[in-house]
């Protein structure tokens, strides 16, 4: 995928239905902070990289099209903007991490209204650049962690679709394959939403890479036929115990260190929560009608007790490696996400 998954046009924000795919490719025109706000919460825009670039472009729409006199009043719009972007999903950190550059940068801006509006707008299109960049960074250093001929396991979507563009953990895949590596790609299902056998399918297809789609329930045996050589997954929030992704991973990761297959995470840092530990974070509970149902139609009895977390937790002893753009991280490592992000 070539194209960027998010863009700003001319006082809009365009960006892909992730809903939609793979059967339908819709492309939707977002014209204020409401409209980026209800995308997000129906995961039409989703991933957490991406969510970064959606939050900082709903203050970008805000400042765009407010009528404000004043720098005072322009902050004070961009705050209550802020808030509804805040409250649409709780666990991805980068939504949060853009949201607050964003407005610290802002308030400490000290130009008049209409500069502060370009300004909003400059900061917001760095947010988007710097995250192309990083995956693309992403890729480059993880791809040493790919051999040719390996078979590279992923769980849900970390890929273009997931990001700006390029992706972390499909960007790690496709470094490898740009590099001429002959690997191919085991997707998961990734149950409820089923990102993996909707999106990373539809990536890795359309980019000519190799890709065999599992059950989730189906890790375990392909690991214990020796079918997987590494894992590779993205990150929603790493805290300083922890890495934070979608539901199934910590399982993945448990059956990987019991059958000795390195699992890796990729992330830039701006998925990085270092003022938090497991223990504070709070993971998105979602609809029991994921559960009950696929698409319209109901495969579970009427009234049974659901449990839909989003997320979960993998300690980091379950963790071989983290890839951010700055290069990676092993186990020796991982002292340094307690204290700072200077990892060179």
């Amino acid at each position: 995928m070539k194209t960027r998954t998010i863009e700003w046009q001319n006082g809009t924000v365009v960006t892909i239905d992730q809903a939609k795919l793979p059967h339908e490719k819709v492309v939707l025109g977002l014209k204020n902070c409401e409209e980026v706000a209800e995308a997000i919460k129906t995961m039409k825009i989703r991933g957490a990289p991406l969510l970064g670039a959606a939050a900082a472009y709903a203050l970008a729409l805000t400042a765009y099209h407010s009528k404000a006199k004043s720098r005072e009043e322009l902050i004070s719009e961009l705050e209550k903007a802020a808030e509804t972007v805040r409250g649409t999903r709780p666990t991805a950190v980068n939504l949060f991490w853009a949201i607050d550059r964003i407005l610290v940068k802002a308030k400490n801006y000290s130009g008049d209204a209409k500069a502060l509006s370009a300004f909003v707008l400059e900061e917001a299109q760095k947010i988007a650049d710097e995250d192309a960049t990083a995956n693309r960074s992403i890729g480059k250093y993880g791809a040493a962690l790919i051999s040719d001929g390996d078979v590279v396991l992923t769980h849900c979507n970390a890929g273009a679709l997931a990001t700006v563009e390029y992706g972390t953990a499909l960007g790690v895949v496709r470094a490898s394959w740009e590099q001429g590596k002959k690997i191919r790609v085991i997707a998961t299902e990734t149950r409820p939403k089923l990102q993996g056998a909707r999106l990373t399918t539809y990536e890795l297809k359309k980019d000519g890479i190799p890709v065999t789609l599992i059950a989730d329930s189906a890790v375990g045996y392909l690991m214990h036929k020796r079918l997987i050589d590494k894992v590779v997954v993205g990150a929603d929030r790493i805290v300083r115990d922890a890495v934070i992704n979608k539901i199934g991973t910590f399982a993945i990761a448990v059956l990987a260190k019991e059958h000795g297959i390195p699992f890796y995470v990729a992330a830039p840092k701006s998925t990085f929560d270092l003022k938090r530990t497991s223990a504070n974070t709070v993971v998105e509970e979602r609809k029991s009608e994921e559960i009950t149902h696929i698409g319209s139609h109901r495969i579970a009895p009427e009234d049974v007790d659901i449990i839909n977390p989003a997320f979960d937790m993998t300690p980091l002893k379950y963790v071989s490696a983290i890839i951010c753009e700055s290069g990676i991280l092993y186990k020796a490592d991982f002292n340094k996400l307690k204290a700072s992000l200077g990892f060179k």
